[in-house]
């Protein structure tokens, strides 16, 4: 189970509580709370500033995690591919399964266009999001898959491998052509999954130098994995504090404006992204491709930690840093909603936890199975969630969206 300690605390509080709250109707949610506090203060009488840049702190601690992790994802598939083995490729594909969870609870700083997503208006130019996480993915548009050996962009030797090339060619004339990002570098590291127990079981002498289009596999593996780096990188630097960049701007923003931003965007993932996007579809599809990491049959965890970024939002934490958390505000503001909430990310949590593994089992299952029934549960869970955050608008003077892409 990932329920964080900060948020596990906080439910202990809850439970303990129970009796007194049913009295005098208060919570008292959040360990840095005013024991017994009971007044409720209007919007108006609220500095959501602190709010606001303790917010910024967590996103940037949780990008520069993930620039930390994925370098050290580099550093194992550059040893992997100095000397391919059975060992140094499983090495790299931990590396990757390292790294992506950090990078899964910056999807919480999403659907803003923000850093990672903006649009600029005037030059067409599109943050990194489409580049590091695109899918689901048309893997023989890079790759030899089944029946077809020939395919993709490493065995056309007419395609001249830069990563300029490939990022020319990502999703031009179908979304599925995805040629960068996590699950670029995961179907090279795993190949297709056709494993019932397991993930994709792509071999090491794949990248063995010198034979076949292994060189240029070699070559696009090593400058897609550049390249995710430096996005993440450019995130990093986007939200450092005391930098002309993003992050400045975002703090000399309407505080109430900025809070509803983060609020839809904990909302969109919740009851569209992850509910919608990345569960009733694949349920109803039953499409293994439709599955968010087929590759690795690694889509639990992308759950989890999606789940844990929602929860680090809320709470103002992330990893060891704890912070001045929305739900101290709620406490004070609506403890009522503040409960409503925090139980809402603890049954999330909680139901996250519990689905079966691996995924593309739980697709292929009946309808009406308990493997399918356990995955319902959370998207009922994530779509309470996002009603939830929906209700903090009126409370804080601002609006929150469920967005809709």
């Amino acid at each position: 189970m990932m329920i964080s300690p900060r948020l596990s605390q906080t439910l202990s509080c809850l439970l303990c509580c129970s009796v007194t709250l049913t009295t005098v109707g208060v919570v008292n949610a959040h360990h840095h709370d005013k024991a017994g506090r009971q007044q409720t203060i209007a919007a108006k009488n609220v500095d959501l500033t602190p709010y606001v840049e303790n917010y910024a702190e967590v996103v940037f601690r949780n990008y520069q995690d993930a620039r930390t992790q994925a370098a050290m994802m580099q550093v194992a598939i550059t040893a992997f591919l100095n000397n391919p083995n059975e060992t140094s490729h499983k090495a790299a594909q931990d590396a990757w399964v390292q790294a992506r969870q950090s990078y899964l609870q910056t999807e919480a700083f999403r659907f803003y266009e923000g850093p990672i997503d903006f649009v600029d208006a005037k030059t067409g130019e599109e943050g990194p999001e489409g580049r590091i996480n695109a899918w689901p993915m048309n893997e023989a548009f890079i790759d030899y898959v089944k029946e077809k050996p020939d395919s993709g962009l490493i065995n056309n030797p007419k395609f001249e491998l830069s990563i300029a090339a490939i990022m020319e060619n990502d999703q031009v004339t179908d979304e599925a052509d995805v040629t960068t990002g996590w699950h670029a570098i995961e179907f090279l590291l795993w190949g297709q999954d056709f494993n019932n127990e397991g993930p994709g079981q792509r071999s090491f002498t794949d990248f063995v130098p010198n034979q076949n289009n292994n060189d240029r596999r070699r070559q696009y593996l090593t400058l897609v994995t550049q390249q995710l780096v430096s996005d993440l990188t450019f995130l990093e630097t986007e939200w450092k504090p005391n930098a002309e960049n993003y992050r400045a701007k975002f703090l000399k923003g309407d505080p109430k404006a900025t809070v509803g931003k983060i609020f839809t965007a904990l909302a969109t993932l919740s009851a569209f992204e992850m509910a919608s996007e990345r569960m009733t579809v694949a349920l109803d599809s039953g499409n293994q491709e439709d599955e968010h990491s087929c590759f690795s049959d690694t889509t639990y965890q992308d759950f989890v930690f999606n789940a844990k970024g929602i929860s680090n939002v809320y709470f103002g934490d992330y990893a060891g840093y704890q912070g001045k958390g929305f739900d101290e505000l709620l406490a004070q503001m609506n403890p009522d909603l503040n409960q409503k909430i925090t139980a809402a990310l603890t049954t999330t949590e909680e139901s996250a936890s519990q689905i079966d593994q691996p995924f593309d089992q739980v697709l292929a299952s009946a309808q009406g199975s308990p493997q399918r029934a356990e995955v319902e549960a959370v998207v009922t869970a994530l779509e309470n969630q996002g009603e939830a955050f929906k209700e903090l608008g009126p409370v804080l003077g601002t609006s929150v969206e469920i967005l809709a892409e």
